[in-house]
């Protein structure tokens, strides 16, 4: 029982479990991404047609399941309209984005500040403020959600630059539903 606490305790402390577990997710998903069970679960949820596609969109966002998800989308986009299926899938890629924006905002951010602020961010915020530098963060926190990259970073970058509920949300529909058609429409032009 004390082994087990100890480990416990090591996971909770390591600093790298988030990539690790990205790392074990996508080996998992592409070594077992043929296997019949995968494409049951992948046809099961085309089989829900465009609501297939919303919640594969709220899949989308995230580093854990943007594998499959783009596989999903792909399958899907092969059956449907593809332009449906990045509206459909950019609405629930808002509401994942959301979740994660709100997570970020409310909790996440509280955390790092003092951290970011002792390691020199007074610096940076102080760069990014200034008027040569203050559309840079939310430039690049728009770029990362409309690639087909995971949109933590992203959603990171557009909530420090103190983007309203609202704004956030359109810009989160827009931005994902582009990035979900192009990528679509790449992956079935190959």
């Amino acid at each position: 029982m004390e082994e087990l606490v100890r480990l416990n305790n090591r996971w909770k402390n390591w600093h790298y479990k988030n990539t690790a577990l990205l790392i074990l997710s996508l080996t998992v998903f592409f070594l077992f991404a043929e296997h019949p069970a995968v494409r049951n679960t992948i046809d099961l949820i085309g089989s829900f047609g465009y609501i297939g596609a919303f919640i594969t969109g709220i899949l989308f966002v995230s580093i854990f399941t943007v594998a499959p998800a783009i596989v999903v989308l792909y399958f899907l986009a092969d059956h449907l309209n593809p332009l449906m299926v990045a509206l459909f899938a950019g609405i629930g890629a808002v509401v994942g984005d959301y979740l994660i924006f709100r997570f970020l905002r409310d909790r996440v951010f509280d955390e790092l500040k003092p951290l970011f602020l002792n390691s020199g961010g007074n610096i940076l915020v102080k760069l990014f403020k200034t008027p040569y530098f203050g559309w840079l963060l939310p430039f690049l926190g728009a770029l990362i959600i409309a690639s087909p990259f995971p949109d933590e970073l992203g959603i990171g970058l557009l909530g420090v630059s103190k983007l309203k509920n609202w704004q956030f949300l359109i810009l989160s529909f827009l931005l994902n539903s582009i990035g979900i058609f192009i990528a679509v429409i790449a992956a079935r032009s190959f």
